[in-house]
């Protein structure tokens, strides 16, 4: 009796809490998510071999066509270049409803071309999984930054590669200071220096919250090593960090750095 009651209890404990998550995200949207974009950041941890063909097999073959048919687009596609645990797949999803964006994977259930095409993945044996594991974080669009931009060099398929940055910060004060920071002229500051942003966002639903993340394009690795060296010698960007409002503790204490190659079939 003690273990039903307990059971019952977990189970009303953990319909509460997802409702509440689904009031908050959509009440986000209705009001300060307003215009901005919701990005879903998956990152598919693999093991070389025969995963990773499978794996940019079905990104290449369903999903990515299977979400292009939901309207949902440009879909981006990196591997990690530089970081931890490799290989790994990033996928960036953009979407302007957060509500469309987190039933993607049931609308994609009904699509049969979709579940033909990426069968072999979908349907992969536990002896021979597809993936390691799968993560996956909600972020919703910065308000001075509320779309994603697609570097000019995408178009053309040109050399180009990015940098993934996540901020992680000891309270929800301090990251709020920091999401803060960049409104009051970081964002200037990165463009007068020649950067290509492609998203900023900020972390719903994640791991190591409470966290940003951004994404920088680059045309190649000497020009980031350039660009940066512009960006921290900038007197803009020296008065800004000595500013007290953002100087007055530690309100980044960790940042996670890695650089990805955009997949050839990747659409940013």
């Amino acid at each position: 009796m003690r273990r039903r009651r307990f059971l019952a209890s977990s189970l009303a404990a953990s319909a509460l809490a997802v409702e509440a998550s689904k009031s908050a995200l959509l009440g986000a949207q209705a009001t300060g998510g307003q215009g901005r974009e919701y990005y879903e950041l998956r990152r598919y941890h693999l093991t070389s071999g025969s995963q990773k063909k499978l794996t940019d097999t079905y990104l290449s073959e369903a999903l990515i066509p299977g979400l292009n048919r939901l309207g949902i687009r440009p879909i981006g596609v990196f591997n990690v270049a530089v970081g931890m645990e490799s290989p790994s797949v990033y996928v960036l999803i953009p979407c302007t409803s957060v509500e469309k964006l987190v039933n993607v994977d049931f609308q994609l259930e009904k699509d049969s071309d979709y579940m033909k095409a990426g069968e072999a993945f979908l349907k992969a044996p536990a002896q021979d999984p597809a993936y390691i594991r799968l993560e996956s974080s909600l972020l919703i669009a910065f308000e001075g930054r509320p779309h994603l931009t697609v570097p000019a060099a995408t178009a053309k398929q040109g050399a180009r590669i990015f940098e993934l940055r996540t901020y992680e910060s000891p309270s929800t004060f301090d990251h709020r200071r920091k999401v803060e920071m960049f409104h009051s002229g970081e964002f200037d500051i990165f463009k007068q220096a020649g950067f290509s942003p492609v998203f900023y966002g900020d972390s719903l639903i994640g791991s190591h919250l409470p966290n940003l993340t951004y994404m920088l394009a680059f045309e190649s690795e000497d020009d980031r090593a350039k660009l940066w060296k512009a960006f921290m010698s900038a007197p803009e960007w020296k008065k800004l960090s000595a500013e007290k409002r953002f100087n007055f503790e530690s309100i980044v204490t960790n940042i996670t750095n890695q650089l990805l190659s955009p997949a050839p079939f990747s659409q940013i």
